[in-house]
């Protein structure tokens, strides 16, 4: 993990109040990008991913929990007091656990509580950009954080061997993607046609797509259009990589 466990659980904190301060008194509004969801549902949403994770870390679960496990959705009332609850309780059970310990988690190539300590950053992170956009409220994230964010989306997200067979699709050429804040990039690509997407630092080629590194997080996770002159590389990536 790049991040230290202190850095991510200080920005899953963070984003977690950033996250309660913009949904209280806006529960009504619409979610642009969830657009069968208010800002209710969005909350509710959130705090069942808490839950979540929070009892395979704290339970050392080798399987999910079952749903019977599963919390009642609180009344309207008490949503935002009960997220604030599960997200203190989330950063406790991931700041003193062993990163290393083995639970279950959906990657098969990192099933510890490092995994869950890491994706529980952008999780909350994406969600907190969630709220604040539906409440006209700012949203920051510390650059450090966010070219993390990147590459844990980038390592995690991208189509597998299984997917691409699955999917029937493959790259054209390589995704550049460029921060114009820092100079870093990321090279996305296929060793050959119909393999697995790889990703390496660096940039091959003229940027696919510039932007800062959050708003390259965000681009990633479909919240920002960012230009490009090659849509349909772009295309083609949206086709092989997941916001699940």
């Amino acid at each position: 993990m790049s991040l230290s466990t202190d850095a991510c659980v200080t920005a899953i904190t963070h984003h977690s109040h950033g996250f309660a301060n913009a949904v209280r008194g806006n529960l009504d509004a619409r979610v642009e990008q969830c657009p069968d969801w208010d800002v209710a549902s969005l909350v509710w949403h959130l705090t069942e991913v808490h839950w979540f994770w929070r009892t395979i870390a704290a339970d050392r679960l080798a399987a999910p929990p079952e749903d019977s496990r599963r919390p009642q959705r609180p009344d309207r009332d008490d949503l935002v007091a009960t997220f604030e609850r599960g997200a203190a309780e989330l950063v406790d059970a991931l700041r003193g656990a062993d990163q290393a310990a083995p639970v279950w988690t959906w990657f098969p190539d990192r099933r510890d509580i490092g995994f869950i300590t890491r994706h529980q950053v952008q999780e909350t992170a994406v969600h907190h950009w969630d709220a604040a956009h539906a409440a006209g409220a700012t949203w920051t994230m510390r650059t450090e954080v966010a070219a993390d964010a990147v590459e844990e989306f980038l390592t995690c997200s991208l189509a597998d061997q299984d997917d691409v067979k699955r999917l029937g699709r493959s790259l054209s050429g390589p995704v550049i993607l460029t921060a114009t804040d820092t100079g870093s990039s990321w090279t996305i690509s296929q060793a050959e046609p119909f393999a697995a997407l790889l990703w390496a630092p660096g940039a091959a080629g003229p940027a696919t797509v510039s932007g800062t590194t959050t708003d390259l997080l965000l681009w990633l996770y479909r919240r920002l259009d960012l230009p490009t002159e090659q849509p349909d590389r772009v295309a083609e990536l949206r086709g092989l990589s997941s916001t699940d």
